[in-house]
């Protein structure tokens, strides 16, 4: 089977389909649209205008991080992304349901509030993309590139300080179904997928790096995507946006206000 894979570089949603089809085994190119630029085409082949989506060999569409991998259980069940116990089912499905519906909007709303303050590091993010852009044009489309994002993703200095306010308690969340093997099991399921990604793109933000890697959760999000793209320097966030997390010691930049 092949299959091709509309993407943004970097996109968290994006990596847990493109970890699934590797885990699957099925052969697929991928399809890279500039970021923010994807609305248009995106909408027009999948009617809807988030990434990911993929397109099998018949022609059939499918959009959504979740669509797409109960689809890829369908078409190669093996290995499993969902267990097939029915207690164990769930628990999967629940936490999935989490990453893609409450983790996966918090964390584009912190990485586009950073890059916005921190407008250098984009560049960071697009170092393996494959789009045919000369890196002297990226940061003159960087104003535009991030205005429309902060819009797409209704990014607003209260409610990026109200997501930080809440990430100790998510990490407990993420921590406890690690502890009850729903996540971090010997074969990746769609959870861990889909947690993982939405981790460790945050992860790329130096202020919250360090605390990720004290807990469960951030070893989750490294063991199972080693490598990511983007580096923002410490100081992207007011320091006391970052009260309640173990906050890794700043080795670059300047608070911003």
């Amino acid at each position: 089977m092949l299959a091709t894979l509309y993407v943004v570089h970097g996109s968290h949603p994006c990596a847990t389909v493109k970890r699934a089809l590797e885990l699957k085994g099925v052969e697929h190119r991928v399809v890279e649209w500039p970021p923010a630029a994807h609305v248009v085409p995106q909408t027009l082949l999948f009617r809807r205008r988030t990434v990911p989506g993929l397109k099998l060999e018949d022609g059939d569409r499918i959009s959504g991080s979740r669509a797409i991998l109960r689809r890829l259980d369908e078409l190669v069940p093996d290995p499993p992304l969902v267990p097939a116990d029915g207690i164990a089912r769930e628990r999967v499905l629940e936490a999935e349901r989490w990453g893609d519906e409450w983790l996966q909007p918090l964390v584009r709303r912190v990485l586009w509030w950073a890059l916005d303050h921190r407008p250098t590091a984009i560049g960071s993010f697009q170092e393996h993309s494959t789009l045919p852009l000369p890196p002297a044009i990226r940061p003159l489309l960087t104003p535009a590139i991030v205005g429309v994002e902060r819009r797409l993703n209704h990014v607003t200095d209260k409610g990026v300080r109200a997501d930080l306010r809440d990430l100790p308690l998510a990490l407990d969340k993420v921590d406890d179904w690690l502890r009850d093997g729903t996540l971090g099991g010997p074969g990746q399921n769609a959870a861990d997928l889909q947690i993982a990604a939405g981790l460790r793109l945050l992860m790329t933000m130096e202020d919250l790096d360090g605390p990720f890697r004290e807990r469960p959760a951030g070893e989750l999000a490294l063991r199972i995507f080693p490598e990511w793209d983007g580096h923002v320097p410490a100081g992207a966030f007011p320091e006391e946006w970052l009260r309640g997390l173990p906050v890794a010691p700043r080795s670059s930049g300047a608070t911003r206000a």
